[in-house]
C-alpha cells in the first residue's frame, strides 16, 4: 500500500484528498503542523508528498526545497492560477510535477498513478546505462563519469536515461515531456527547459558537461564523446 503525505492548509481540500486517496487503496495522512512539514515526513516515510504551493510560515517551495534535500520521493505540488514563476522555482527546486486549481480528482489520481509508476518501476531491468563513459545507475538514479558522482532526481534520471537510451539521435522536446509528466499540456515549456539545465549543471559538476546538445525547436541530442 502506498504513502501519501497531504501538505494542504484548506481543511476541505485536504479532507476531499485523503478519502480520494483511500478510494484508491492508498495510506493517507495530513500534515497538521506546517512550522515542521519535515518532521511529519520523517516520521511517516511516505511514497508520495501532494504539496500545496501556498502554505502559512513557509511556503511550498521551502518545502520541497528541504524535503528533497532529504529524498527523492516524488512530489507533486498543487498550485493556483498566476503562480508560474513560483512553479517553475518548484520544478527548478525538484518538484515532480504539478496541478493548478481547481482540479478534477480523476485527473490528480491520474497523475499520481503515473509519478508512482515513474518512481517505483523506474529501476526495473537493466541496473544502469552507459555511453561514451557517462553511467546512469538506474536503482539509485546516480550519475557517473570518471570516477566521479552526482545524485539525480527522478526527472533528471529520466532525462538521462532517454538520452543514453538514443546516442546521437535528437530525442524530442515532445518525447522528453511525455516522459515526465504523460502529457503534453504543460503549463509553461520553460519547465522541461528547467530541469534539462538542472542535469546539464549536475553532469558539468562531475566533468561530463557539453554531452547534451540543444537542437533548437526539436529536442536534445546526447553526443557520446563529449563537446566538439
Amino acid at each position: 500500500m502506498y504513502k501519501i503525505l497531504i501538505v494542504e492548509d484548506d481543511p476541505a481540500i485536504a479532507g476531499a484528498l485523503a478519502r480520494q486517496m483511500e478510494r484508491w487503496g492508498w495510506e493517507a495522512r495530513l500534515a497538521d503542523d506546517f512550522a515542521r512539514v519535515d518532521e511529519t515526513f520523517e516520521a511517516y516515510g511516505p511514497d508520495l508528498v501532494i504539496l500545496d504551493l501556498k502554505l502559512p510560515l513557509y511556503d511550498g517551495c521551502h518545502w520541497c526545497a528541504e524535503l528533497r534535500r532529504r529524498s527523492r520521493v516524488p512530489i507533486l505540488m498543487l498550485t493556483s492560477a498566476g503562480d508560474d514563476q513560483n512553479l517553475i522555482m518548484a520544478v527548478n527546486l525538484g518538484a515532480d510535477d504539478f496541478l493548478a486549481k481547481p482540479f478534477r480528482m480523476e485527473v490528480l489520481t491520474a497523475r499520481i498513478r503515473a509519478l508512482l509508476r515513474r518512481s517505483y518501476d523506474f529501476g526495473a531491468g537493466a541496473t544502469s546505462l552507459s555511453r561514451g563513459g557517462l553511467t546512469l545507475h538506474l536503482g539509485d538514479g546516480l550519475a557517473e563519469y570518471a570516477g566521479q558522482r552526482c545524485s539525480l532526481t527522478k526527472n533528471e534520471a529520466i532525462l538521462l536515461r532517454l538520452l543514453l537510451e538514443n546516442p546521437g539521435r535528437t530525442v524530442r522536446r515532445s518525447e522528453l515531456i511525455r516522459a515526465l509528466w504523460d502529457r503534453e499540456d504543460f503549463i509553461d515549456d520553460n519547465t522541461l527547459t528547467v530541469n534539462m539545465g538542472r542535469l546539464r549543471r549536475k553532469l558539468e559538476a562531475i566533468g561530463a558537461g557539453g554531452r547534451i546538445v540543444t537542437r533548437k525547436g526539436e529536442g536534445y541530442l546526447l553526443q557520446e564523446d563529449g563537446p566538439c
